[in-house]
């Protein structure tokens, strides 16, 4: 079973739909118990950093994250998730972060346009079980700010928006995309098909 963390701001209906398609038993929980259990989780999210940790404190689910990530089953922070996952943010204001990876939240700069909202492609930076049977290709961004990981091992992909953004990080069994897997068409689902394939978790039922 992978769980799809559900503190009141993710895009858990696409997400859980997608894990779904892959053949996977997905469940939309808060329970800390239900989390815990399952075999991996997902962490997604869509709005603004301080607000997300705000409602994961209220809802008692940081130490959950936490235990989570240090019981080495996958756990996959998406977009506002992935950022989560870093030591702080500097979106409205200095927001400490779960400090799974250590690293900083910061916005673009630039006469450019934000948020770096469409698809752009992949560079893999180093191998990955994320990658198998994979080549570079396009996914799906929607970001006003992007992560700078403090560790360079921790950097498995970036992409090119007038600078070298940070799309996809890992450290042991926690992952990051910038991303939405679920919204990247055959690329983004073959990255979202490896993550859950590292739980171990049966598929509920087999591909079409």
């Amino acid at each position: 079973m992978i769980a799809i963390i559900d503190y009141g701001m993710g895009n858990l209906h696409s997400v859980s739909k997608a894990v779904e398609r892959l053949g996977y038993e997905a469940v939309v929980t808060n329970d800390p118990e239900r989390i815990l259990a399952a075999d991996g989780a997902i962490l997604p999210g869509v709005g603004a950093f301080g607000d997300a940790m705000d409602n994961l404190k209220a809802a008692n689910l940081v130490d959950t994250v936490l235990a989570y990530a240090a019981s080495g089953k996958p756990l996959l922070g998406i977009c506002l998730g992935m950022q989560l996952l870093f030591s702080e943010s500097e979106e409205h204001g200095l927001n400490r972060g779960l400090n799974l990876l250590p690293g900083r939240v910061v916005r673009f700069t630039g006469s450019y346009k934000i948020p770096h909202m469409g698809w752009n492609r992949l560079s893999f930076k180093q191998e990955s079980p994320l990658f198998r049977g994979l080549e570079e290709g396009h996914v799906y961004f929607v970001h006003s700010f992007h992560a700078l990981p403090e560790v360079a091992a921790d950097l498995l992909a970036t992409t090119d928006y007038y600078q070298e953004v940070t799309a996809i990080v890992g450290r042991g069994n926690v992952y990051g995309m910038q991303f939405h897997p679920e919204k990247s068409g055959s690329v983004g689902m073959r990255l979202l098909d490896n993550f859950l394939s590292l739980s171990g978790a049966k598929r509920a039922v087999s591909q079409g």
